[in-house]
Formats: C-alpha cells, sequence, structure tokens
C-alpha cells in the first residue's frame, strides 16, 4: 500500500545547524565551525548578508557537476583544526573535511535514526539485529548499537571503517556488539542468504557508482535486486528497510515503483518522499535526497 508522499525535515540539533543557502552553495554549522560547501539544488538567493558567509571557517570549491563527485580545494580560516568532535544523542562522531567536500557524516539523515531508532526499541522477544550496507562512517551503526541491536555494519571502503572505529571509541561503545565488514555490499547480502541469517532492519544508502575492495563495480541500477534480496533477510512482523538516494536522476515515485518491485511477495507499507532540512532561522527548506522506508507487515 502507498501511503501519501511525504517531506521529511531534518531541523537540526546542538552541534549541527543549516545556516543558509543558496547560489548553489550551502552555509552549514558542524559544531563551533561554520562551513561553506557546494549545494546544486540551492537555485535560489541567499537570505543572509554576504558576511556571515565570508567569515566561515572553511569553505570548499569543486569544478563537479551535479552528476559528478570530484576532488576540490579547502580554504580553511588558520584557527580551524584538521578535525574536531559533534555529538548526536549518546554518540560521538569526528567531523574531519576531506578532499572531496564531505566531512564525515550526513546531518539530514538524523530523521532516519531517529524513526530506525524507534523500531529497534519495539523488538519484541528476540534481540535487534540491523544491517548497515554502505555504512559510511557508522552514525546509524552506532546509533542502533546504543540503542540495543547488534549490528553488522558493511563499507567497501577500509578508510570508512577505520573513521567508524574512531567513532565508536569517541563514543565509548567499544563493546558494543557491531561488526565492521569491509565487502561489497551484493556479495555480503549473498553470503547472508546462503547463511539464512536475518534481520529485524537494513539501512542501504548507496553510491550512484563505486568500486569494492576486489575492485567490483556497483551501480545504482543494481540497487533493485540488492533490495530484493535484500528482504528475503527480514526478519518477521515489523522488519523495516530504508533506503536513501543522493544524486540521481530519478522522483521519489521511481524509488516507490522499484521497492514494490523488488519486494512484491512481501506484504507491508512504504513511506515514500523527499529529505529535507530546514535552515536555522527561516521557513525555507533545503531538498537532499529521495527516501523510500518500508515496514513488514508479518
Amino acid at each position: 500500500m502507498l501511503l501519501p508522499s511525504d517531506h521529511v525535515v531534518a531541523t537540526g540539533w546542538p552541534d549541527y545547524a543549516l545556516r543558509d543557502s543558496g547560489d548553489g552553495r550551502k552555509l552549514e554549522r558542524f559544531g563551533p565551525w561554520s562551513l561553506v560547501r557546494p549545494e546544486p539544488q540551492a537555485i535560489w538567493r541567499p537570505s543572509l548578508p554576504a558576511k556571515a558567509w565570508d567569515n566561515a571557517g572553511g569553505i570548499f570549491a569543486t569544478k563537479a557537476s551535479e552528476n559528478e563527485e570530484r576532488a576540490g580545494q579547502w580554504t580553511f580560516a588558520p584557527q580551524v583544526p584538521a578535525e574536531w568532535m559533534l555529538a548526536y544523542r549518546d554518540i560521538k562522531l569526528i567531523c574531519r573535511p576531506t578532499p572531496f567536500g564531505h566531512v564525515g557524516l550526513f546531518p539530514e539523515q538524523a530523521p532516519h535514526w531517529d524513526w530506525m531508532i524507534e523500531r529497534i526499541g519495539g523488538v519484541q522477544g528476540r534481540k535487534p539485529r540491523l544491517l548497515n550496507l554502505f555504512g559510511y562512517t557508522g552514525a546509524a551503526s552506532l546509533l542502533a548499537a546504543a540503542a540495543g541491536a547488534e549490528v553488522t555494519h558493511v563499507d567497501a571502503s577500509r578508510r570508512a571503517i577505520t573513521w567508524a572505529r574512531e567513532n565508536q571509541a569517541a563514543s565509548g561503545l567499544d563493546s558494543a556488539a557491531i561488526r565492521w565488514i569491509c565487502e561489497d555490499a551484493n556479495k555480503f547480502v549473498g553470503r547472508e542468504l546462503r547463511r539464512t541469517n536475518r534481520y529485524s532492519g537494513i539501512l542501504l544508502d548507496p553510491p550512484r557508482y563505486g568500486r569494492g575492495p576486489a575492485n567490483e563495480i556497483w551501480r545504482i541500477e543494481q540497487v533493485g535486486e540488492l533490495l530484493r534480496n535484500c528482504a528475503q533477510l527480514l526478519d518477521g512482523k515489523g522488519a523495516f528497510i530504508v533506503l536513501t538516494v543522493y544524486a540521481v536522476r530519478l522522483s521519489y515515485l521511481a524509488l516507490y515503483r522499484l521497492t514494490q518491485q523488488a519486494l512484491a511477495d512481501w506484504p507491508g507499507t512504504s513511506e515514500v518522499g523527499e529529505l529535507l532540512v530546514r535552515e536555522e532561522k527561516s521557513e525555507r527548506l533545503l531538498p537532499t535526497s529521495f527516501f523510500v522506508r518500508w515496514t513488514r507487515k508479518a
């Protein structure tokens, strides 16, 4: 059943805020530092004066187009450190600007993290188990572990997993039940099917294109098959999948149809829409990605 399409809005938290956006850029606050990064969706004019942007602690510039990620150049104020710590709920996350303009977390994902935590808390009669595919630096994995879940975190980047382990240590979760696995997502899910392992929830935040540790090729067009296999790993009523897709020429209706086709053999309900971030001192919303959240009925 298709529920009404929705817009999920991230409003920020004490250590993060979207301060302004416009002219193809966004001005964000990560802890004590404001950063300027490209944002192709922001085709309107900024609302804050130019001084607010010029006084940012770091500015990232690149010639990347909307559909192509390339290395760029950061310019930092002298007082900005190479990395610093942020907090969300009970976890700590290292903010570390990279040559591709990322900083180690996607703060607009916070509503999905909260939604996941609610469902983990509702699991009855068994230990909740979460599979986090394309898990990056581990924010969702750490939050799930802190909420009592056993977590399997899969990412093709050893560097990202090392960063995730640093976040684990910073969060005081060294003894948490987390398996950190550097592997191609398709290969791992295939093996889990053969092992008959099951999960209470699965998160997927795939890139448009990527390579696995053994040079496996990932393209976003493979996500339908991956969803079908993930559905077979879900354990009973209330089990869930969250799929988020960035920087692709798709609508959320296309993602909904793909998900319904992939999960046709399993009864469930879907929420589908856009993930947005609200600016700190206005009602303006910045679109970031499309999502589907699917919950199994039986």
